[in-house]
């Protein structure tokens, strides 16, 4: 059937795979691994229903930057950088190729699309809001931080078009719909205030959301910055990532929105919300919880299909610590999984489980829950999500007490310590595995499972993984 912007359709027909080709689905130089192996320099390793089929190392001018987030629409893939971003083409995905790169500085440079439109967050004081801009460290001196649009009709030559400055800058972005069709709200997520920051000063208990017009989007705005920790937040708890800390809230990190029942998930540091975003400038909170005994930092959130259960990542050691080992244990630096339950205003999330890769990583690979997205398989859920240098993994929480390990695919530890990092996120989009790697560029991966199988015949026009919606209806 014919597919809406974000909607979804089924192949007319599908390669079958049989066992034999799940025995072989490996490329040269990858083998199983036990739990107990750990994997050579940059030495590549997998279960043997998982392979890379292409890889795009980094080139100029991004080769010294940091890979980020990506984003997806039709043939192409939009992956962000510390420097600026990349266009992909992915329409045949084992031979992904560059259509452009854009050298725009701003980390994180986090990314999302919709029709000719992409947006990217700036969490970094710069002397102006151009692409020509430097590093502004004084935060006392003239300096600029928010969301920059540009213009992608030609993806050959995207065009810079506008920028709209936000309160403590964007370190991430949430990409909202509105109900007529007319605009679209930016949910800025940012943190970190500082009373030596002329732009940012505590407290920092609000988001921003900026309103862009689609037919006339360089009149995009700050249309609203609700508060949303009238309260203050967790107040959080000092230590270190071996004996426990919990941040303090001051802000959001990610938001990840469902648009069709009008709600909305906060990773907000301290904190896990549920909201309810009916009226898209004025989100309500459902639902709080805390976690302070397991989780260090709320990171991100995805909902299952159904916006019945929300996964929640927590980054325990902001991505650079080696938490996936013995010391931290399977409860910390994981995975929160949460049923929703009730109905209307006296819905609540519900703890059911915790979820962790079980294959220990060494103490020089940084290593904790990080970006992941749906496998759309319908009746069930199953996500792929990064782990840094601890990988990609797919997994099952259909049973939410019960999690299931269904695959996964990594590095060793990085041979030149200069190009390390590992996955920083990983999403599934029309039947390949594509992720952004800090310091190697661009994977693309396949996994051959019949638990997953699928979803092959599933496509979507469009994919921002933050802003989710239902396939299979």
């Amino acid at each position: 059937m014919r597919t809406t912007l974000h909607g979804w359709r089924r192949r007319a027909s599908a390669t079958a795979l049989g066992a034999a080709v799940l025995g072989a689905a490996m490329i040269a130089g990858v083998s199983p691994v036990t739990a107990q192996d750990f994997p050579g320099e940059d030495e590549i390793v997998s279960s043997p229903n998982m392979k890379q089929v292409a890889q795009l190392p980094p080139t100029a001018p991004l080769v010294d930057g940091v890979g980020t987030d990506l984003a997806f629409q039709g043939r192409y893939a939009f992956v962000g950088n510390y420097l600026g971003f990349t266009i992909y083409d992915i329409k045949q995905p084992k031979r992904t190729k560059i259509v452009s790169q854009v050298l725009c500085p701003g980390g994180q440079n986090d990314i999302s699309v919709t029709g000719n439109l992409l947006f990217l967050s700036t969490d970094a004081r710069r002397s102006n809001d151009s692409c020509a801009s430097t590093g502004q460290n004084d935060g006392a001196k003239p300096y600029w931080e928010g969301i920059k649009i540009f213009d992608i009709s030609n993806k050959k030559a995207p065009r810079y078009i506008k920028s709209v400055e936000t309160a403590c800058g964007s370190h991430t972005h949430t990409l909202v719909p509105d109900k007529a069709g007319k605009n679209v709200y930016l949910y800025i997520s940012s943190y970190g205030p500082d009373d030596s920051l002329a732009k940012c000063k505590p407290p920092h208990d609000k988001i921003s959301i900026v309103e862009v017009p689609l037919r006339t989007p360089t009149a995009a705005k700050v249309a609203a910055t609700p508060v949303v920790f009238p309260d203050g937040g967790n107040p959080g708890i000092p230590g270190n990532v071996e004996d426990g800390y919990v941040t303090k809230t001051s802000g959001c990190h990610d938001i990840t929105v469902f648009p069709e029942k009008d709600l909305a998930a906060g990773a907000c540091m301290g904190d896990g919300v549920l909201y309810d975003i009916s009226d898209r400038l004025n989100p309500r909170e459902i639902h709080r919880v805390q976690d302070d005994a397991h989780f260090a930092f709320w990171h991100s959130a995805t909902f299952n299909n159904a916006g019945t259960k929300v996964v929640f990542t927590d980054e325990l050691g902001g991505g650079g610590a080696a938490t996936c080992n013995a010391q931290i244990g399977q409860e910390r630096g994981a995975n929160g999984i949460y049923d929703i339950q009730g109905r209307g205003d006296n819905r609540e999330l519900v703890f059911r489980s915790y979820f962790k890769i079980d294959r220990m990583q060494t103490d020089d690979e940084n290593c904790v829950a990080h970006n992941g997205s749906l496998i759309p398989v319908k009746g069930k859920d199953i996500m792929v999500q990064s782990w840094y240098m601890g990988g990609i993994q797919v997994w099952d929480f259909t049973n939410s007490a019960k999690p299931k390990r269904i695959g996964f695919w990594e590095r060793g530890p990085a041979a030149d310590p200069n190009t390390g990092g590992g996955t920083w996120s990983a999403y599934y989009y029309n039947g390949y595995i594509f992720s952004s790697d800090l310091g190697k560029g661009f994977d693309v991966l396949q996994i051959n499972d019949p638990r997953t199988d699928a979803a092959k015949d599933v496509r979507f026009d469009e994919l921002n993984a933050q802003t989710q919606y239902r396939y299979g209806r």
